[in-house]
């Protein structure tokens, strides 16, 4: 498998192998991070995670990933560089490609990463965008299989807004891995229908099931995953919250929800998680609605049905995979360290 080069821009772009290619990569990394075994075989390059969005996980991935590589990393924040203010992106791209081995983007517009994509010379990674989150994709379905192993012809259901980057990249990758998807939302926060149609299109050929609906028990009944998202995502307007705690409420991820679900079924989310009071937002949210809980109740979170912090770990795994995959050579002839 030779992904030499290739961005990772959407899993739309990778075939069912290459994505398994990935995940099984980033397995192979974690047992390595595990048991100490040193694994620098990108040493001496250098690469640029440029954030329009802060992040937790996705920063502190690429940099400690970047790191176990022996790579040098360069951080870019939302104020840390001119693109898009004073330099064009494709300007920034140009320039960028010429100092660095690797781009990461995480921010908004699908197509400015597409753009930075298009002007670079080297590989470009999408850390979230408004559109779609591949890396945490390949994170859930690596985290999944620990727990549940093979996932082909499980369901993994999303409940909440099925629309936002999350229930989008959910859907596209278990019609790729021949996972079943189930969408449970109301009706106006359903994927758009484009998607659904390229998907469905996807899973003809894989073998897996494509759904939405708007009945909870019904869409998570036997259920192998149930995965949620924050109700408002990074750059919505604040008043957007009254509207979809409305619309959202009944879709909150209770233990009577998991119940209903497969007996070993696991919760999964990308974080962070409004599942109590302990952030600013957490209290500002009980203050003007009365919430202490949001997207999932805190029995669900601190629960052992919830692996959210193994799926925390995993996307510095399958980062890692990723860079790898698509700056080095093929695993099995860069170091004894694999066997």
């Amino acid at each position: 498998m030779n992904l030499k080069g290739r961005d990772f821009l959407k899993l739309l772009d990778y075939t069912p192998e290459e994505i398994r290619y990935l995940i099984d990569l980033a397995k192979k990394f974690k047992i390595m991070k595990h048991e100490g075994v040193e694994h620098k075989f990108l040493s001496g390059k250098n690469i640029v995670i440029l954030f329009e969005k802060d992040s937790t996980r996705t920063r502190c991935s690429f940099e400690v990933a970047g790191y176990d590589l022996g790579m040098g990393v360069t951080y870019l924040g939302p104020t840390g560089s001119q693109m898009g203010k004073k330099e064009s992106i494709a300007d920034t791209a140009r320039v960028l490609s010429r100092m660095y081995d690797g781009i990461e983007y995480r921010g908004f517009s699908q197509e400015i990463v597409e753009d930075i994509a298009r002007y670079s010379d080297k590989p470009v990674w999408n850390g979230l965008t408004d559109s779609f989150h591949p890396t945490q994709m390949l994170a859930d379905i690596m985290t999944a299989e620990e727990h549940l192993g093979d996932m082909k012809g499980k369901t993994i259901v999303f409940s909440g807004d099925t629309r936002n980057n999350i229930g989008n990249s959910l859907m596209v990758v278990c019609a790729k891995l021949g996972i079943n998807f189930t969408a449970c939302a109301p009706k106006e926060l359903w994927p758009e229908e484009s998607l659904v149609e390229t998907c469905k299109r996807i899973a003809s050929q894989t073998g897996s099931i494509i759904r939405m609906t708007e009945d909870v028990m019904e869409g998570t009944r036997d259920a192998h995953v149930i995965y949620a998202d924050v109700w408002v995502s990074m750059g919505e307007p604040e008043e957007k919250w009254a509207e979809r705690i409305k619309l959202l409420k009944p879709y909150q991820v209770t233990m009577d929800m998991m119940n209903n679900a497969n007996k070993d079924a696991i919760f999964l989310h990308c974080l962070p998680s409004f599942h109590d009071t302990n952030t600013t937002i957490g209290k500002d949210i009980q203050e003007k609605f009365g919430l202490t809980e949001m997207e999932v109740t805190n029995e669900v979170f601190e629960s052992s049905k919830s692996k959210v912090f193994d799926e925390a770990e995993n996307r510095m795994h399958t980062i890692k995979a990723v860079m790898y995959a698509t700056m080095g050579e093929d695993y099995e002839d860069s170091s004894s360290a694999w066997r």
